[in-house]
C-alpha cells in the first residue's frame, strides 16, 4: 500500500466526519496498512476495519489494548483516543487515572494558533471570561428549546415534552443567566435547569421516579444511560477544542483547578439537548448499552453537534476578542 501523507488522512474535515467508536474486549493494530481491531471468538480471529480518516474519537474500553504503530496511524489522521472503563466511564488516560477528562489527543508543533490567540486576548480578563460562559450557557439553552420543542425525531421516539413548561423553564433561566454576577451563579443555575430537565425528561416518556445519581453509582438504565453518553459528548468537545487549538485548561465556567475544564464548557453545549432526552427514550424502551450508544451516535451525527461545538467556540472566540481589544 503506497503511504498517505497526514494532508491526505485529514482531507475530511473533524466536523463534517461520521464515526466515534467505543471498543471493548479487542486488539487495536496495524494489518495490510490499515487500522483494525481484532476480535477473538472461539478458535477465530475477527478484523473489523476502522476508517480513520471518517472518525472523530476512539474510546477504548475494558480488554483493549493497542499497537504502538496503530497510535501513529491515528495520531496522523488527527483522531482522539481516549482510554475509559467498561461502558464508556469512568474515562482516564494511560498514565493518569480517576481525572475526569484525558484524552490523548494527537501531537503537531504545527495546530493552527489563530483562535488560541483570540481565546487568551480575552481569558485573563475575568469580566470578559464570565461573558463567555454566559455565551455557552446561552447557546445550551438553544439547543435544548431547538432540539426539544421542534425536533421530529425525539417525538417519533416517543418523547413528548410539555413545550409551554419547557420554554418556560428555559425563558426564566436565560434571564437569570445573563443577570448572573459570577460564574458560582452560573454553576448553580445550570444545575437547577437540569434538575427541571430530568423532570421533564421523566415524564416525556413515562419513565417513573428518577434521581440522578453520582457517576457510577447509578442502577437504573437512565442513570447509567446518562455517564454514558455524556462521555460521548466529552469526545466530540475534546475533538472540538483539538480542532481549533484550544488547550482543555483554558476553560471559562468549569474545572478551576483541573485541566480538562474546557471540554466541559464544550460538551454542555450537546448534553442536555441530546444525551439527556435519548438516555430516557433508551431507558424507556428497555435498550442494551449497545443500542443507546448506537442511538447517541447517530443523533449528535443528524444534529451536527460537532459542527454546532466548533461554531459557538470560533463566534465566541471572536466576539470576546474583539471587545478585548476594544477595552
Amino acid at each position: 500500500m503506497e503511504d498517505l501523507a497526514p494532508s491526505d488522512l485529514k482531507t475530511i474535515l473533524h466536523s463534517k466526519r461520521a464515526n466515534l467508536y467505543y471498543l471493548q474486549h479487542c486488539r487495536v493494530l496495524v494489518k495490510g496498512g490499515r487500522v483494525e481491531y481484532v476480535t477473538d471468538e472461539g478458535k477465530e480471529s475477527k478484523y473489523w476495519n476502522i476508517p480513520i480518516a471518517n472518525t472523530t474519537s476512539i474510546l477504548l474500553g475494558t480488554g483493549t489494548s493497542i499497537t504502538q504503530a496503530a497510535m501513529r496511524e491515528l495520531s496522523k489522521a488527527g483522531v482522539l483516543v481516549g482510554f475509559c472503563g467498561g461502558g464508556g466511564t469512568p474515562l482516564f488516560s494511560a498514565t493518569e487515572v480517576d481525572i475526569d477528562v484525558a484524552w490523548l489527543t494527537p501531537q503537531s508543533e504545527y495546530r493552527p494558533t489563530e483562535y488560541l490567540q483570540q481565546w487568551v486576548r480575552f481569558w485573563f480578563d475575568d469580566d470578559l471570561r464570565l461573558e463567555a460562559a454566559k455565551a455557552f450557557q446561552q447557546s445550551r439553552l438553544q439547543t435544548i428549546s431547538n432540539l426539544w420543542n421542534d425536533d421530529r425525531a425525539l417525538r417519533d421516539a416517543g418523547f413528548n415534552c410539555d413545550s409551554a413548561r419547557l420554554q418556560d423553564a428555559l425563558n426564566r433561566h436565560a434571564e437569570a443567566i445573563g443577570s448572573a454576577q459570577n460564574t458560582t451563579e452560573l454553576l448553580t443555575l445550570e444545575a437547577r435547569l437540569t434538575r427541571t430537565l430530568y423532570k421533564l425528561a421523566t415524564t416525556s416518556v413515562n419513565y417513573g421516579d428518577f434521581t440522578r445519581a453520582k457517576r457510577g453509582s447509578g442502577t437504573d438504565p437512565a442513570n447509567r444511560f446518562l455517564d454514558h453518553g455524556n462521555y460521548l459528548a466529552y469526545g466530540l468537545a475534546a475533538t472540538a477544542c483539538w480542532v481549533l487549538g484550544l488547550p482543555h485548561g483554558l476553560a471559562v465556567l468549569h474545572g478551576k483547578t483541573r485541566r480538562g475544564g474546557l471540554v466541559f464548557d464544550v460538551a454542555d453545549l450537546v448534553k442536555d439537548g441530546v444525551i439527556l432526552p435519548q438516555a430516557f427514550i433508551s431507558a424507556a424502551r428497555g435498550d442494551e448499552e449497545q443500542e443507546f450508544r448506537q442511538a447517541c451516535i447517530q443523533r449528535l451525527t443528524q444534529v451536527e453537534a460537532l459542527d454546532g461545538m466548533i461554531d459557538t467556540i470560533k463566534r465566541v472566540a471572536d466576539d470576546l476578542a474583539r471587545r478585548a481589544a476594544s477595552a
